[in-house]
């Protein structure tokens, strides 16, 4: 079991910040850098009575825009598509807490 979990903390240690900020890119005389959500998990398991282990993991990334320069200030540039996905579950929940605040106060 040891070995598994070394070997999942040793696929999972270049996450983080270099994921979710990307090279930055040169594209027509004008350098952007690359942002996305980044998330990631994993996890395992052991039987105690056949010795057997097991485990996995699995992520996904979402891309959120790129920082470019204008005027010698960095500004960021949102994907509106990606925007609008992301917004959709809280769109969704604050519709669903409306209607039960207005059936709430009919009542």
């Amino acid at each position: 079991m040891a070995d598994t979990l070394a070997l999942l903390a040793e696929s999972f240690k270049n996450m983080g910040v270099a994921r979710a900020y990307g090279t930055p890119v040169n594209v027509g005389g004008e350098e952007i850098v690359p942002v996305a959500l980044v998330s990631f998990a994993f996890g395992g398991g052991m039987e105690a009575e056949e010795g057997a282990s097991g485990g996995g993991g699995g992520g996904f990334v979402v891309p959120l825009g790129v920082y470019r320069t204008v005027n010698g200030e960095p500004v960021f540039r949102p994907n509106t598509i990606a925007t609008l996905v992301c917004l959709v579950p809280l769109v969704t929940a604050a519709g669903a807490a409306l209607r039960k605040a207005v059936r709430a106060a009919r009542k």
